[in-house]
């Protein structure tokens, strides 16, 4: 696919170039030429000879030689005829501007653009999209009216609006872009493509998304890890609109239930590495320090302020992010000491008084930069009386110029600092308004120079199992229509991926329990079998510690409490399981399917209350061990895992095993909607998990 003829066309055509000022085809050609495009630009409209005195083409087959580019703002339903004639034309890139495709319900239009587009093999930005810049050769093929400046962070957004919002802040920020992408409908090209362009790109050293709706997650998991660990690692930085759960569907299993669009958008990102900005003012602080500093070698923080407040506060945020305080080296300490008013403060944070001026911030930075157990250094001006809030910034411009650790400045006011601000940012000096800000934005760059070191892990694949065994099952119920399994064939499933399970027996009559009671000679759980009812506890179906004594009447009033609460269930009979061995710790282990994300593995804490506790992660299909081990990190109830108040450590190996296990039968068997195994009990450490319950529903 030709998409770097999006970014580097040497000639344009404009299909629906215009001569009505204000329209979106007559701005599009001034744009290009105000902007003073580098390269050929050929303006086609039937209806005229000419536009801004260049000459009008009839349609693209007219225009003489080569072109690169057709960018199209003519009315939806030509548009396919048209972009026909460009891949004839030859041309190998186009950006549909125009609106009125899948957005409205035109998805047979859209679709009509995707196969000419893929017939010609042309690179299709769009449709419904702003349009594309490229600011190294001042392209402005879009209609915002404001160029972006010249930099090194690409932005690929799905919403055009945000987009003009986006350049006129950024040059406020003095960031520059390398790319500026408007998606629109993402006919054939998605953020995807993009990110495969832009993981070799040379101009681009960040990368910013912003997203509605994303596809093809084990590809994006791919390509973001090949990013994020190359020789040259990039941030993939991301705000992803909809956090909320509104609306969600009624589902069958508590891991649907607990499931959301944004709960799997979080693991996509956890998953693959992208950075998750929960605002724009945060995605602008993310890309802001990644665009001016290079990666620290580790997480240690000095801190130099004028006020002992801001340096309080500062700390917290450095501590409450994962960072380390710096600690000094005695010839730092004893520089400090000599140079600095007896009632400064010389251990970190370093307080240089409300009086200090420029001279006293510069001797201080140079000696904490220099040393060795700082990798990044705050600073923190506050406006007093005698601050020479200019002559600081000069000083802070000069130290950052003779070193490759990261210093971010927070000039704290509006009007009294804005000049020292403005100097810091037109110097490329990482600039923010409030330390927690500073301190949070330094933390995302010190975590992902440490990630993008670490190892790339790769799925597991275990031998152990009979996947021949649940093709037929499922076959089976196919044919006769069965979407869901209850536990007596859930569990059935999961024994042929050789899940840890308890021994079990089927029972359809009282005296059939009675035999296998006395058979296994051990208290049983018993709990009711049909098809119709998957949370059995909630209608009385189950029963624990019924032995050879009583199982008998247990049986009868198991039947005539589930058929009272559910009198047109069809109950097959019961499930008998030995009773679990005491200690321990009950989880749940799920699966949910969403149509656009894939299938998801799900983990957290079990029992009857985990849709209250709600303390549940996420993480895509196929897992690794290294996200199975993320996803358990991630649980409030980590520590109880971990070993509390006296209590044994629970065994995590088994448990990362079971989501690994669980992970290779979804993954087999894409067609299981949702999955159940809760509870799941995880014993103390080297005792292994054992299975309790399971179900799932399949489509």
């Amino acid at each position: 696919m030709n998409i770097n003829k999006v970014f580097y066309p040497e000639s344009i055509a404009v299909i629906g170039a215009s001569t009505q000022t204000g329209s979106v085809g007559n701005s599009l050609v001034k744009n290009l030429i105000d902007q003073k495009f580098s390269g050929k630009l050929f303006p086609v409209n039937p209806k005229t000879d000419s536009l801004y005195g260049m000459k009008c083409y009839k349609n693209i087959m007219d225009i003489e030689g080569p072109v690169d580019m057709a960018i199209f703002a003519i009315p939806a339903a030509f548009v396919p005829l048209a972009l026909e004639e460009a891949g004839k034309k030859g041309i190998k890139s186009a950006i549909i501007i125009s609106a009125g495709f899948k957005e409205i319900g035109l998805i047979q239009l859209e679709n009509q653009i995707k196969e000419i587009g893929t017939r010609y093999d042309i690179a299709v930005i769009g449709p419904n999209c702003l349009g594309v810049i490229t600011p190294e050769i001042n392209m402005n093929a879009s209609f915002s009216v404001n160029m972006p400046d010249d930099g090194n962070v690409a932005f690929i957004s799905q919403s055009g609006a945000l987009c003009t919002a986006v350049i006129d802040y950024a040059k406020y920020l003095g960031i520059g872009f390398s790319k500026f992408v408007s998606m629109g409908n993402k006919a054939c090209i998605s953020e995807l493509e993009m990110l495969k362009y832009l993981a070799n790109d040379p101009k681009t050293k960040v990368i910013l998304l912003y997203i509605e709706q994303l596809t093809n997650p084990v590809e994006i998991i791919n390509t973001v890890k090949y990013i994020t660990h190359s020789t040259n690692p990039k941030p993939v930085i991301a705000i992803k609109a909809g956090r909320t759960n509104a609306g969600a569907a009624a589902s069958a299993s508590h891991t649907g239930a607990l499931s959301g669009d944004d709960s799997m958008y979080e693991a996509l990102f956890n998953q693959c590495g992208i950075i998750r900005a929960n605002s724009i003012s945060e995605l602008f602080d993310f890309a802001e320090i990644f665009s001016n500093c290079l990666l620290p070698d580790g997480k240690n923080v000095a801190i130099v302020t004028n006020a002992g407040g801001p340096g309080v506060l500062t700390t917290d945020e450095i501590i409450e992010n994962g960072l380390n305080l710096s600690k000094f080296s005695n010839e730092t300490k004893t520089f400090l000491t000599s140079l600095l008013p007896p009632a400064a403060n010389k251990a970190n944070p370093v307080d240089v008084l409300g009086d200090a001026k420029a001279d006293r911030y510069s001797e201080t930075l140079k000696a904490v930069v220099a040393d060795d157990n700082v990798d990044g250094v705050l600073v923190i001006l506050t406006p007093q009386a005698m601050t020479q809030v200019e002559e600081t910034a000069k000083v802070i411009i000069e130290v950052r110029n003779t070193t490759k650790k990261p210093i971010v400045a927070t000039f704290m006011g509006q009007k009294m600092v804005l000049p020292g601000a403005e100097l810091l940012k037109n110097n490329d000096v990482t600039t923010m308004s409030f330390p927690e800000s500073a301190a949070n934005a330094m933390a995302i760059l010190m975590k992902f120079a440490e990630s993008s070191k670490s190892e790339i892990d790769i799925s597991t694949e275990f031998n152990d199992i009979d996947k021949q065994a649940v093709s037929g099952i499922f076959s089976e119920a196919k044919a006769n229509g069965q979407l869901s399994f209850n536990e007596k064939a859930a569990l059935e499933i999961l024994r042929s991926y050789n899940f840890p399970l308890l021994r079990t027996s089927f029972a359809s009559t009282a005296n059939e329990a009675k035999i296998v009671a006395e058979k296994y000679g051990t208290a049983l759980a018993m709990k009711i079998a049909s098809k119709d009812i998957l949370h059995k506890s909630d209608v009385g179906g189950v029963i624990l510690n019924v032995t050879a004594i009583d199982i008998e009447a247990k049986f009868d009033e198991m039947m005539k409490n589930v058929s009272k609460k559910m009198p047109t269930a069809k109950i097959e009979g019961v499930l008998l399981m030995e009773m679990a061995p005491t200690g321990g710790h009950e989880l749940i282990l799920g699966s949910i399917r969403d149509p656009n994300l894939g299938s998801m593995i799900m983990v957290g804490l079990g029992g009857i209350y985990v849709e209250v506790f709600k303390d549940v992660s996420f993480g895509v299909v196929p897992l690794t061990k290294i996200d199975a081990e993320k996803m358990i990190d991630k649980l409030k109830s980590k520590r109880i895992l971990d070993g509390v108040r006296g209590q044994p450590a629970l065994d995590k190996s088994a448990l990362v095993d079971c989501m690994l296990r669980l992970s290779q039968l979804i993954n087999d068997f894409p067609e299981i909607k949702e999955l159940d195994v809760n509870p799941l009990r995880v014993m103390p450490s080297g005792q292994g998990v054992i299975v309790l319950d399971a179900r799932i529903v399949i489509d």
